[in-house]
């Protein structure tokens, strides 16, 4: 996997391992390297910005100039943890998963750092 998409779409479907290359490696283990309290205040900012990704595509791009602005406003909680460019893959991960709780089963999984632009996911 090189991009959320494919990263989403693999964490729906419960992969039991899951090999994640490239640039998005050091995005995910931001992501899974976040503690326990701070958690919730991500996970609740990326929610948001969830709402207002689905909610832009569903005014069939009328919105665009301002989605990704808006979406990073309502997770400033996740932006503040994360940084921009992680916040942007963990929304996009979960919007290809089909929401949030793909980013929950993320935390899950076992991460084998291979390299420094290849780990793998094992299912736990």
């Amino acid at each position: 996997m090189t991009d959320e998409k494919e990263l989403g779409r693999a964490l729906k479907e419960e992969k039991d391992m899951i090999v994640v290359e490239g640039d998005l490696v050091h995005k995910v283990i931001k992501i899974k390297m976040i503690g326990k309290a701070a958690w919730p205040i991500c996970i609740g900012g990326i929610t948001i910005a969830i709402t207002v990704t689905i909610t832009n595509a569903s005014t069939a791009g009328a919105a665009t100039p301002i989605a990704v602005p808006s979406a990073l406003v309502g997770a400033s909680g996740a932006v503040a943890t994360l940084g921009v460019p992680t916040t942007i893959a963990a929304i996009g991960i979960a919007v290809a998963g089909g929401g949030v709780a793909v980013l929950n089963k993320l935390r899950r999984y076992r991460m084998e750092k291979i390299s420094d632009t290849k780990i793998i996911l094992h299912k736990k």
